[in-house]
């Protein structure tokens, strides 16, 4: 009976060693795939608040709440069950959908430069204030939609990150990335929007060094959604451009991500900065080919529309 018991607190103990272990293996590769899929999910942060722009103050939480159980119902019940089949049955196909995923935002990520640089103001999204509930409605269903698009995105580059793991641990990490992705976005919306709001309230009250962050919250709040909107372009084009380079480099062209790397090797054993340089260089080159393969792309795409009759309506980027 005692050997008995000693056998099952053995399996008991081994069976937690392997749980712990699996823990670990998820929280790093959640880790690791968030990391890497930072510059999509900046950009998700960037565009979500213009969809409430313009809005009633008090319907901003409830539209953002319904774009965020969208985006949740977007990556858990559709895209990561698809990934998971693609992952398990046809895994040769994810560098093609990285390179796709890569292209767009490449071409989001010039569209939005070649439109600032030509001085084109980009079409508002967000409803007027006295649509009433249907176009509310249909505003959220078009930020869903456009979430959906960069939801597969950073599932994608998730996945790829973590393509050595087992199923189960995939579908784990998928899980915590999706989670974790979607309430840090759409927390950081929640509050980009409502800043000004907090920063009108400390106005009224009557501590003067109170009153006077609420004026620099208020007076901060259009630079903020500036900068956030000028980084969330970069993040495109460097995030793009290096899933082209890894892409490219798994669908066996290797000159370009090659070439990146000697441009890294020079610096790459200086002491203590060296880490940080190789980073720079990589970065840099990642943009100038994010900002080169999307203007390409964007030329095409509107030659193309000139021909097609269906093309010829002026699209919006998100």
């Amino acid at each position: 009976m005692s050997g008995g018991l000693i056998a099952l607190l053995d399996d008991v103990a081994a069976l937690a060693r392997l749980a712990a272990a699996s823990v670990d293996d998820v929280a790093a590769g959640a880790a690791k795939a968030g990391a890497k899929a930072a510059g999509v999910v900046i950009d998700d942060a960037a565009v979500t608040p213009q969809y409430v722009s313009g809005v009633d103050p008090s319907r901003e939480l409830p539209m953002i709440r319904r774009i965020f159980w969208g985006s949740l119902r977007n990556k858990l019940l559709i895209i990561l069950p698809a990934l998971l089949l693609i992952s398990a049955f046809i895994p040769g196909i994810i560098p093609v959908i990285l390179l796709l995923g890569g292209t767009y935002l490449c071409y989001e990520g010039a569209e939005k430069v070649w439109h600032k640089v030509r001085g084109h103001a980009e079409a508002a999204d967000a409803p007027a204030p006295d649509r009433g509930p249907e176009a509310e409605a249909k505003v959220t269903r078009g930020a869903i939609t456009t979430d959906f698009i960069l939801s597969c995105e950073i599932m994608v580059i998730a996945l790829n990150e973590v393509a050595v793991e087992s199923l189960w641990v995939r579908a784990f990490i998928l899980v915590v990335v999706a989670i974790i992705i979607t309430v840090a976005v759409y927390g950081a919306v929640a509050l980009i929007v409502k800043m000004d709001d907090i920063g009108l309230h400390l106005t009224k009250r009557d501590a003067p060094a109170t009153q006077r962050t609420g004026h620099l919250l208020v007076a901060a709040m259009p630079k903020v959604l500036t900068v956030i909107t000028v980084v969330g372009t970069i993040a495109m084009l460097w995030v793009g451009g290096h899933i082209l380079l890894q892409a490219s480099y798994d669908l066996g062209w290797h000159l370009p991500y090659d070439l990146v790397h000697k441009l890294e090797s020079p610096v790459a054993e200086i002491p203590a900065i060296g880490g940080a340089l190789a980073w720079l260089i990589n970065t840099m080159c990642s943009a100038i080919l994010g900002i080169l393969w999307g203007s390409g792309v964007m030329v095409l795409v509107q030659a193309v529309r000139r021909v097609l009759p269906f093309g010829k309506k002026k699209s919006t980027s998100h």
